[in-house]
């Protein structure tokens, strides 16, 4: 059996995105040693507690923590098929991140994201501001990270109304 129909994957235009919606993105994404090292090392980060089992033994975590900036570009990046995969323009910023608690190697990270606001920009025809508030939890349910991302997306294409 043939089909003529095809669906092509892509995130919320700006009208799709609805206030007060969690977002749930899965699967989550299991930290192992190596892409923690990796991304550490890439981004020219030589924080011991990253790099060091060592050094990181005595600490008060016992052990290697995940980079908290792998943390969050992962949180984020498990929200893109989801709401921005293609209807995305720019990231205007972040705020409000934090980290409440760390992810350990073998740590399964499960991202969700609300949409706090959205308006559609004044300057820019077509395209909208939406607020999104994301957090990240481990395999627990602990909440690892927190933030706040501003970002610019195209408003549904009128082709594309149906």
């Amino acid at each position: 059996m043939t089909s003529d129909k095809r669906v092509r994957q892509r995130g919320l235009w700006f009208e799709e995105m609805e206030l007060g919606t969690v977002y749930e993105h899965r699967p989550g994404r299991t930290v192992t040693e190596a892409d923690n090292t990796f991304f550490t090392a890439q981004t020219m980060n030589t924080q011991a507690l990253h790099l060091d089992a060592a050094f990181s033994e005595s600490t008060a975590f016992g052990a290697r923590l995940v980079n908290s900036m792998f943390t969050l570009s992962t949180v984020v990046g498990l929200s893109v098929a989801q709401l921005t995969q293609g209807t995305i323009v720019a990231n205007l910023g972040f705020s409000e991140v934090t980290f409440p608690k760390p992810m350990f190697h073998g740590d399964t990270l499960y991202a969700e994201t609300l949409i706090v606001d959205k308006r559609e920009s004044k300057s820019r025809p077509g395209e909208g501001i939406v607020t999104f508030a994301h957090t990240g939890r481990n395999q627990h349910g602990d909440v690892v990270a927190t933030a706040v991302r501003k970002t610019l997306v195209r408003l549904r294409p009128a082709e594309d109304a149906s």
